[in-house]
């Protein structure tokens, strides 16, 4: 029998707070968020957000959450009393352990040292920063509106406001990156030694994403795998651990909670314009929701969600599996049960395929996925689509 039966779920559950303005909106950027023409608008929608929050929770049947994740756009545009607002009435609606992780997405600047406090002393443990690039001539070509002065600043802010959690995000494969442009970025961040850096390609679908540059200043083919090469080389060298295809972190306790939960196929709670959730009920039949995208639509909302839809139940061993192999971990055929309500035989005949072309190996219980199946990740991921 491949599925099993009713069982105490031990899903752990997360909850995502979307915040959908940034002061322009970078043109590379394929995320639900929009440039902020009114500041106004943002008390406005904090009162939503807790509308939302409220309604949500009377639908979740688990009330505990492992982390709390403010993503955007750019959610440090938020004031601290707003923060402070909203995760009082999170503790009113849900369980909260002590250790709960609770990231703020920043950008640079948009904070500083007095602002990184308030957001500490307002309950955030985690922020993350978005720099791209130390390098100006690289932010001037992606559209970003901050210096390589205000993103130094930044970090400099987010350290001496106390945060020993924090999270660097850089970009490679920018027009006309060299290896050594690619490793400068990398040395400057590393000399802030975070515990947790974020390291991911530019893609582009269509040149006019970015104004000026055409798809042939995007490094490619040899070049980009020399800089990719070189980068996590350059990461490992420095004492951080490659665990997930974009993440590294100093050691187990660095890595992101929320990005874990996600990628082990762990349950989610979506609030915010053009947040998504993912609820596993008793029976482990998976329900995926999207809230109203656009803010002026959701501003004016009473019923937060656009959609809603029931996984069909032979696609969530396939679901799982295209999240897990993300992470560069041995994926326990005991998780895939707790998480999906099925034994591994259901895909059995895919993983034997797998380990076949020397893209997987299934020892100790667990799969493992091989260098070969990291460095050729999209063909491994073909035998779950």
């Amino acid at each position: 029998m491949n599925f099993v039966s009713k069982n105490t779920l031990s899903i752990p559950q997360a909850l995502y707070i979307h915040f959908p303005w940034c002061l322009s909106k970078c043109p590379y950027c394929d995320f639900n968020s929009y440039a902020l023409a009114n500041k106004s608008l943002i008390a406005a929608y904090v009162n939503q957000l807790l509308i939302d929050l409220g309604n949500t929770a009377k639908d979740c049947p688990n009330k505990e959450l492992i982390s709390i994740y403010f993503g955007g756009g750019t959610p440090s545009l938020l004031l601290p009393r707003m923060v402070v607002t909203i995760l009082e009435r999170i503790n009113k609606l849900f369980d909260c352990t002590p250790e709960i992780e609770i990231t703020l997405e920043a950008n640079p600047g948009t904070i500083d040292l007095p602002l990184c406090q308030k957001f500490r002393e307002a309950g955030v443990n985690r922020l993350s920063l978005g720099i791209q690039s130390f390098s100006d001539k690289k932010l001037q070509d992606i559209n970003r509106i901050h210096s390589a002065k205000e993103a130094l600043a930044a970090v400099k802010a987010v350290k001496g406001a106390g945060f020993a959690n924090f999270n660097l995000d850089l970009m490679y494969g920018l027009p006309e990156q060299t290896v050594n442009d690619a490793i400068d970025d990398l040395k400057i961040a590393l000399d802030f030694a975070p515990p947790h850096v974020s390291w991911y390609q530019l893609t582009l679908e269509k040149p006019h994403f970015l104004p000026g540059i055409t798809l042939s200043q995007l490094p490619q083919g040899e070049k980009l795998w020399d800089i990719q090469q070189a980068g996590q080389e350059c990461l490992a060298a420095h004492g951080l651990k490659q665990y997930e295809v974009s993440a590294y972190a100093q050691s187990l306790v660095d890595r992101c909670k929320h990005n874990m939960n996600y990628w082990a196929y762990g349950d989610y709670i979506g609030v915010g314009a053009g947040a998504h959730g993912k609820v596993t009920s008793s029976d482990y039949a998976v329900k995926r929701y999207e809230k109203i995208a656009h803010p002026s639509k959701y501003l004016n909302a009473e019923s937060f969600f656009e959609s809603e839809e029931l996984v069909a139940k032979e696609k969530i061993p396939l679901e799982f599996m295209l999240n897990a192999l993300r992470l560069y971990q041995p994926i326990s055929f005991d998780l895939f049960q707790k998480h999906t309500g099925f034994t591994i035989d259901i895909i059995k005949k895919q993983l034997q395929s797998a380990e076949n072309l020397g893209l997987i190996e299934l020892r100790e219980e667990s799969i493992y996925t091989t260098e070969h199946g990291k460095n050729f990740l999209n063909d491994l991921l073909e035998f779950f689509l």
